[in-house]
């Protein structure tokens, strides 16, 4: 079991659209998938749920149902972190709804940071919270992988968010906001990393399920690029070709040279090209892209489009997957009947 974060603390460049898409997309190729929303934006939760369903789940009481029904013993100071209730988005989806009203659990988050030093389990069942609610989620679903979609800030509750993940995966948009982004958050990692496993040595309570706070950088995956005649316009080039650099630097703390161009760059998982009207007939049909048909108005140009878009975030599910030791089970049994 794997717990993927999609993580950029630079928003608008496409993450939750990634996460939403790939989660089809594992699910397609036979992986059990848990989706998780902890972004209290909630927008992942809105591209899998029609507004009836999300207003069911987000009406007056406690919100049982979603990622704030688990966390509210802690922001009522009453108990410890409750099971989650999964919900069935699509086959082999289970989704752990986001809810706006998590903004209210940061505070409570921030303050135990400092007390996790000082050895205190109840700082550290707040802390680990979002860790034992993936973990609850892939037993219940018997799931394959997590992925997790998260705000774009560097505060407590992302740094909560990012120390349950085994791997982060970095989107980003060919523009100075991302290479400025990835400036701030490769070091913060890190920070958080190196944080997260001296409170961990300091821990003496054998009982409590914690997470490693790995957070291995996967890669970048390159989103929303322009192109004319199959090349990233000028505008974009410039960005485009001081990425690999700066990731290396900053994410993985490395000056080797020669930096390779994008293209060559293992750290790259995909170029992934604004699909532009797909995406717009995908909102409508509520569907991913690459499942559009004739009946959605994939016609002509867009039916292609509709192939290259599969084809794309294949590819793409396939690199994060041997990356981060996910099963893909159609696939396996692909190669086995090509053997046989």
């Amino acid at each position: 079991m794997q717990t993927i974060a999609f993580f950029n603390n630079k928003g608008g460049v496409g993450k939750t659209s990634l996460v939403y898409h790939l989660s089809e997309m594992f699910a397609e190729l036979g992986a059990k998938v848990i989706a998780a929303d902890l972004d209290p934006q909630a927008n992942l939760s809105t591209m899998f749920l029609d507004e009836e369903r999300l207003e069911e789940l987000w009406s007056e009481g406690p919100h049982e149902g979603t990622i704030l029904g688990p966390v509210t013993p802690f922001i009522k100071g009453t108990g410890d972190v409750g099971s989650p209730r999964i919900e069935s988005a699509a086959e082999n989806i289970g989704l752990v709804v986001g809810d706006l009203g998590l903004s209210r659990f940061e505070d409570k988050l921030s303050d135990a940071w400092p007390r996790c030093m000082d050895r205190d389990e109840a700082a550290f069942r707040v802390i680990s919270s979002f860790y034992r609610i993936l973990l609850q989620s892939l037993e219940t679903r018997e799931a394959d992988v997590a992925l997790i979609d998260v705000g774009p800030n560097l505060g407590a509750m992302n740094r909560a968010a990012l120390i349950a993940c085994s791997h982060v995966v970095i989107p980003l948009a060919p523009d100075l906001f991302s290479l400025q982004g990835l400036k701030n958050l490769g070091p913060t990692l890190r920070e958080w990393r190196a944080q997260w496993r001296d409170r961990l040595a300091r821990f003496e309570t054998h009982d409590l399920k914690l997470p490693e706070g790995s957070m291995e950088p996967v890669g970048y995956v390159l989103l929303q690029h322009s192109e004319r005649l199959d090349r990233p316009v000028k505008a974009y080039r410039k960005w485009i070709d001081r990425i690999p650099g700066v990731y290396r630097e900053s994410v993985l703390d490395s000056h080797r040279k020669p930096v390779p161009k994008v293209d060559d760059d293992p750290n790259c998982l995909s170029l992934v090209k604004h699909f532009r009207s797909l995406m717009v007939m995908a909102m409508e049909a509520r569907k991913p892209m690459f499942r559009l048909k004739s009946a959605d108005g994939a016609i002509g140009s867009h039916a292609q489009a509709v192939q290259d878009c599969y084809g794309v975030f294949k590819r793409l599910a396939l690199r994060i997957a041997e990356s981060c030791g996910v099963a893909l089970p159609r696939m396996s049994a692909q190669r086995t009947g090509s053997k046989a």
